[in-house]
């Protein structure tokens, strides 16, 4: 009698990487294939902003800390579009794979919840920054960015946009049906990006207004990114720097603990 030889087995290491790289791959194209809604759209959206300011508020004759204002405006559109962005791709995703039911299809295979948390913030993040860098590329035909330092730019558009991924990651998760992700929207984080000093200096607000703004992350993101342009803050760059690192760990911390735990995601 012929013994049954057992089934063959794929050993994933102590890593599944394959699965998280696929994992990403699904996030970005998700995106991808409705370019028209995830990136153009968000570029016209901002150039609007730039039109509103430049010819119904006379921006162009303006300015702050002596630098031209739409100069001054230009980096704070760019990173709003990038992490309205990168939080819509994560809370949209995992929203929509609850009130569908497949969300067992990313749970079901063999992921850690580090894992999880990588490859769905990556996803988002990477949309956020895709879609500043058009963004900005668009911007410069009407504006004149300068360069001030590369690697502050590119410190606060990657870690701003997954700070944002990573919030809407724990937004999704926590939502229970669209209403919900929407209220942490409309009550959170559109508050928190319009009272960051993306249109204005925090400089010119009265005392008690800017001790509360130094309270606000949303605000040392757009500082942090504005000096890599213009090499103008309104707050200690190296502080900025601290602060997204800091809540960048706790929201990791608190996505990892969503996965590990199934809060809200498993029966």
């Amino acid at each position: 009698m012929l013994k049954q030889s057992p089934a063959p087995t794929i050993d994933l290491g102590p890593h599944n990487w394959l699965g998280l790289w696929t994992l990403y791959l699904r996030e970005v194209r998700r995106f991808i294939k409705v370019y028209t809604q995830t990136i153009i759209a968000p570029v016209v959206t901002t150039l609007l902003f730039l039109a509103v300011f430049a010819l119904a508020l006379g921006g162009v004759a303006r300015g702050v800390g002596g630098v031209p204002f739409m100069e001054f405006l230009a980096p704070g559109l760019i990173m709003m579009a990038m992490v309205q962005n990168a939080f819509a791709n994560t809370s949209s995703s995992i929203v929509i794979a609850k009130v569908q039911g497949n969300i067992v299809d990313t749970l079901m295979p063999p992921f850690t919840a580090h894992e999880l948390t990588l490859a769905v913030a990556l996803g988002g993040a990477t949309r956020g920054v895709l879609v500043g860098a058009v963004v900005a590329v668009t911007m410069s035909l009407f504006v004149t960015l300068h360069v001030h330092s590369v690697g502050y730019i590119v410190f606060h558009a990657v870690a701003a946009s997954l700070m944002l991924s990573l919030l809407g990651v724990a937004g999704g998760v926590w939502s229970e049906k669209f209403d919900h992700i929407a209220a942490v929207t409309n009550f959170v984080v559109t508050p928190l990006a319009f009272l960051s000093g993306t249109f204005y200096s925090i400089e010119r607000l009265p005392d008690a207004a800017r001790t509360i703004a130094h309270f606000n992350p949303f605000f040392y993101m757009i500082d942090g990114f504005r000096y890599g342009f213009i090499g103008h803050a309104d707050a200690p760059p190296l502080i900025g720097l601290a602060v997204l690192t800091a809540v960048n760990a706790a929201l990791w911390w608190l996505c990892y603990r969503m996965f590990a735990t199934g809060y809200k995601l498993k029966a």
